[in-house]
């Protein structure tokens, strides 16, 4: 099986993850155009339900298979990669079946008692399918991830993304006319026919490159894996605490924000449209750079828990310090950029600005996010999961009192709840950090800090004069995409002046090394 090295698995991550997100937001401007803002609000209220059953099915295995198995590929020991592929299939598998019957038995209790919108049902039962599909998929990611091979599962999120996009229209266009709940669960269905696609496609990755059967003697492998659970649990039970927090979080967000605005005199229609507005328009924006630090997490896990495997103490803060670089660097540019340019990026892209004020109060927050998923990544690939959930229970607490304080009183209303997840995600990278400090003594240089103070400085007095000379941007796209660009180019250029990216590592790449 090909082997990457960490920035080689990175870079294909995130070129699958910069596809994904760009036909996503044409899967999402579709939806959007075709749905409206109370069709997205539906359609992004019954999400959180899914993600929690998801979270509770997986019990936090795929970062858990994901390090041990990249441990026993140190090792070379194929008998305990069976064992753990076997073990987690077991249990998932199991979950998954139990969750989703669960799912469909509740549904009507979350639809009409906890998000208050009836509506809501529909996509919720959807979805349900979703559950045992996911379940076998996040086992192979784990396996593929833990080999320090990122191709199958780039593959399947591109995969997986087509297949989407090519249903969602056509699906949605066909249960509108029933009203905007069965449009919802319409766009719920072009999702389960897309991962069920992806998984197709990764079981047969895993047929074509596998070096072990998994069938053979099952039984006796499970009944003998006594120790290799306990190993899974000690970093995936953490872990689903962590995941746990979010998904709950994500689920009572909502309801939260349903009932505090109620609370505030906003009817039950308009809550759903500005929740819609939020969560439909501006987050996926503020979300956009995540596909390279998520990338960036994925790849850490196997390489720092090779690393820690073979007490390679130097290697791990190299690898730590290198992510929060990147990480860095990938989310400054789309702080300016959305800072700066929230009205027309949102008339081009869904034809309204009504979000704009989103997009400018969270973006410098956000930042801090960007940074927050491989200081998580490496905190559970040490196996210090167990701090990171806290980390995250105290994060999630405060936002969510935050919220209730803030969406209640009239003068704040959604924007409350806007700030609320600002916060939290400022307090969770704070906290994730000084965990790192105190249990690797790991530092930052006070010139990287420097560093990253001068690049956003320097790349927003540059958005700001490319702003003021390109007259007529807001009604002229080609005009506002090229603006984009030259101020991309700036930002490329300053981060070679600083050093965010290194000749070192461009020479990892094997397509550019030839011209370093």
């Amino acid at each position: 099986m090909t082997k990457q090295t960490f920035l080689q698995g990175t870079l294909i991550l995130i070129l699958a993850g910069m596809i994904t997100r760009f036909l996503g937001f044409i899967n999402r401007i579709v939806v959007a155009r075709l749905m409206g803002e109370e069709g997205i609000g539906l359609y992004n209220m019954a999400l959180p339900t899914l993600f929690l059953i998801y979270t509770l099915s997986q019990i936090g295995l795929p970062i858990a298979i994901s390090k041990r198995v990249a441990e026993a590929e140190a090792y070379g020991d194929k008998r305990k990669i069976k064992q753990i592929l076997i073990i987690s299939l077991t249990i998932t598998g199991t979950l998954s079946i139990f969750f989703m019957i669960g799912m469909i038995l509740f549904a009507p209790v979350v639809a009409n008692t906890l998000l208050t919108d009836e509506r809501t049902l529909y996509p919720l039962l959807a979805i349900t399918p979703m559950v045992p599909i996911s379940a076998i998929s996040s086992v192979l990611r784990g396996y593929f991830q833990g080999r320090q091979n990122m191709k199958p599962q780039s593959y399947a999120q591109v995969i997986e993304q087509v297949v989407r996009i090519t249903c969602v229209a056509f699906l949605v266009k066909l249960f509108l006319p029933y009203g905007v709940g069965f449009a919802a669960a319409g766009a719920m269905i072009s999702v389960i026919i897309g991962e069920f696609i992806s998984l197709l496609f990764m079981m047969r990755m895993f047929k074509l490159k596998k070096r072990i059967k998994v069938r053979s003697k099952m039984f006796q492998y499970l009944r003998t894996g006594k120790d290799t659970f306990k190993q899974l649990m000690t970093i995936a039970l953490p872990g689903t605490g962590s995941k746990l927090v979010g998904s709950i979080s994500n689920f009572l967000e909502p309801i939260l924000v349903a009932q505090s605005l109620a609370i505030a005199g906003v009817q039950t229609a308009m809550a759903t449209k500005q929740y819609g507005e939020l969560t439909g328009y501006a987050l996926p924006l503020l979300f956009l750079p995540t596909f390279i630090t998520h990338s960036l997490a994925v790849a850490l896990v196997p390489n720092i828990s090779e690393a820690d495997a073979k007490n390679n103490k130097k290697l791990i803060h190299y690898r730590i310090h290198q992510a929060i670089r990147i990480s860095f660097a990938s989310g400054a540019i789309a702080t300016i950029i959305l800072s700066l340019f929230s009205v027309p990026i949102l008339s081009y892209m869904y034809d309204t600005s009504n979000a704009s004020r989103f997009l400018v109060v969270m973006a410098p927050f956000f930042l801090f996010l960007y940074i927050q998923f491989p200081l998580n990544a490496a905190l559970q690939a040490l196996d210090h999961a167990k701090p990171a959930m806290w980390n995250s229970i105290i994060s999630t607490v405060v936002k969510f009192i935050l919220l209730i304080v803030l969406a209640t009183n009239e003068q704040f209303g959604i924007m409350g709840a806007a700030l609320a997840m600002s916060v939290g995600c400022l307090l969770g990278t704070l906290l994730h950090f000084s965990t790192l400090v105190k249990v690797i003594s790991f530092r930052m240089p006070n010139t990287d800090i420097l560093k990253m103070v001068a690049l956003l400085a320097s790349t927003w007095y540059a958005g700001k004069f490319l702003k003021n000379f390109f007259v007529g941007y807001e009604s002229n796209l080609f005009l506002f995409l090229f603006l984009l660009i030259c101020l991309t180019i700036i930002y490329i250029v300053l981060l070679f002046i600083l050093r965010f990216i290194t000749k070192a590592e461009l020479e990892q790449i094997p397509f550019i090394k030839r011209f370093v």
